[in-house]
C-alpha cells in the first residue's frame, strides 16, 4: 500500500470505514482468509494514524452480490455517512468490494469527492479530487462490472453446453443424493431422511399426498354432515351415521 503521504489532519479527525463484503454464503463459510484480510484492513487503519476509536467496520453486506446496491444495508450505510461528511476514508481490500455496478460506484466516488473522503485499498490511496486518481477508480468500476459481465457469460455457456450433452444437474431437495451413475435416490443417512419420512423407508412424498387427501376427505365429509344435519331438522334429507368415517344417507321411516 502507498505511504499515508494523502493524508491530512481533517481525514484523521473523521471516521475511518472498513467495508467488508462477500458475494456468497458459500464464499463466507469456506473463503475464511479473505474474510481474514478485509478485518485486517483495521490494523492498516490504525498503523495509517487513525484512533481506535475512529475506526469503524461495517461488515453487513457479507454474502450479498455487489451486483447491486438492492438490499446492501452496508454499502447504503457507507454512501450516507460520506454524504453527512462523517468518513476521512473508505477502507477495502479491493474496489470491487464496494460495489459491482459502476453506476453505483460512480456515485459513491463522486459524494467521496465532494466531501474530501480517501479511498484506500491494497493498491494504493486515492483523492477523488486529483484527477488521476478519479480515472483510475473509474477505470477499476468498470473492469470490476465487466469481469462479472464475462464471468456470468462462462457459467450460462458452460450450462447450455452440458444441458446440450444432457448432463446438466441441479441441487436435490433434501432428502435425495445422486448415486455413482447419476440416478437420484433417497439419501441412506438416517438422520436427513427420519424427520422427513414417518417410517424412515423414503416415502415421504407418498405420505404427503396420502395426507392431503385425507385432510381434503375430511373436509368434504364435515360440510356434507352440516348439510345433513340441517336438513334432517327441516325433515327433507337425512344426518351423518357417525362412526363408520363414511357419509350415508337415508330417508327417515314413516
Amino acid at each position: 500500500m502507498s505511504t499515508p503521504n494523502k493524508i491530512r489532519a481533517t481525514h484523521l479527525q473523521r471516521t475511518a470505514i472498513v467495508y467488508v463484503r462477500q458475494s456468497t454464503m458459500a464464499q463466507v463459510r469456506d473463503n475464511r482468509e479473505s474474510q481474514a484480510r478485509q478485518y485486517g484492513l483495521v490494523e492498516e487503519a490504525a498503523r495509517l494514524g487513525w484512533p481506535a476509536s475512529k475506526i469503524d467496520v461495517i461488515d453487513a453486506d457479507l454474502g450479498i452480490s455487489g451486483r447491486s446496491a438492492e438490499r446492501r444495508t452496508g454499502f447504503r450505510e457507507v454512501v450516507s455517512r460520506v454524504c453527512l461528511g462523517e468518513v476521512g476514508a473508505i477502507l477495502g481490500l479491493e474496489v470491487a468490494r464496494l460495489a459491482r455496478s459502476n453506476a453505483d460506484l460512480a456515485r459513491l466516488l463522486e459524494l467521496a469527492r465532494l466531501t474530501d473522503t480517501l479511498v484506500i485499498d491494497t493498491d494504493g490511496m486515492y483523492d477523488l479530487r486529483e484527477f488521476n486518481d478519479r480515472l483510475l477508480l473509474g477505470l477499476k468500476g468498470a473492469m470490476s462490472e465487466a469481469e462479472l459481465h464475462i464471468l456470468a457469460g462462462r457459467l450460462h455457456g458452460a450450462k447450455r453446453a452440458a444441458a446440450e450433452r444432457g448432463e446438466l444437474r441441479f441441487a436435490l431437495p433434501v432428502g435425495y443424493v445422486r448415486d455413482a451413475e447419476g440416478g437420484t435416490i433417497v439419501d441412506p443417512d438416517q438422520e436427513v431422511t427420519g424427520p422427513l419420512s414417518r417410517n424412515g423407508t423414503g416415502s415421504y412424498a407418498k405420505d404427503s399426498g396420502q395426507a392431503v387427501r385425507g385432510q381434503a376427505d375430511a373436509a368434504t365429509r364435515s360440510k356434507t354432515c352440516s348439510a345433513g344435519s340441517l336438513g334432517s331438522r327441516s325433515g327433507r334429507s337425512s344426518p351423518c351415521a357417525r362412526g363408520s368415517g363414511r357419509v350415508k344417507l337415508y330417508r327417515p321411516s314413516r
